[in-house]
């Protein structure tokens, strides 16, 4: 099973909807974990859009990184400026990607807008993990 760790700022957002579309695609694959610089708690507008998705992640929690964990990890996926920037040393033997999606997280509008921004993160991480699956999972795997 590959072990994989989503990092983000606040682990709140985009990490979030990472690990849950991992655990969801991935099956016995992939072993998804999320962090980020600081806990900042799951938020409401993420685990709205994923469950629209058919991925519950309200039971997630937000965590911060974890130095130990992630030196167990086999892959480490930054979805965030920041968190690449901040988490400049990767272990050796540990794969590094990034995936630069913009955060919706400090989107102001009318809530419409504020949830399109979201569904649209969401789509965008969906596709990228759909993608990794496909390239790390064998055939039947998933």
């Amino acid at each position: 099973m590959l072990k994989v760790m989503f990092l983000c700022t606040g682990n709140s957002c985009r990490s979030q909807m990472a690990e849950g579309f991992a655990r969801h695609f991935g099956g016995r694959t992939i072993d998804a974990h999320s962090a980020g610089l600081m806990a900042a708690g799951v938020h409401p507008r993420a685990a709205a859009v994923m469950l629209e998705a058919g991925v519950n992640i309200s039971g997630q929690r937000s965590r911060e990184i974890d130095w130990g964990l992630l030196r167990t990890m086999d892959v480490i996926i930054t979805l965030c400026a920041n968190a690449l920037e901040s988490c400049p040393v990767t272990p050796p033997g540990i794969k590094r990607l990034h995936w630069p999606i913009k955060d919706p997280v400090g989107t102001v509008g009318t809530d419409e807008h504020i949830m399109n921004e979201f569904r649209r993160a969401r789509d965008e991480i969906r596709t990228k993990v759909e993608q990794f699956v496909r390239d790390v999972a064998g055939p039947g795997e998933h």
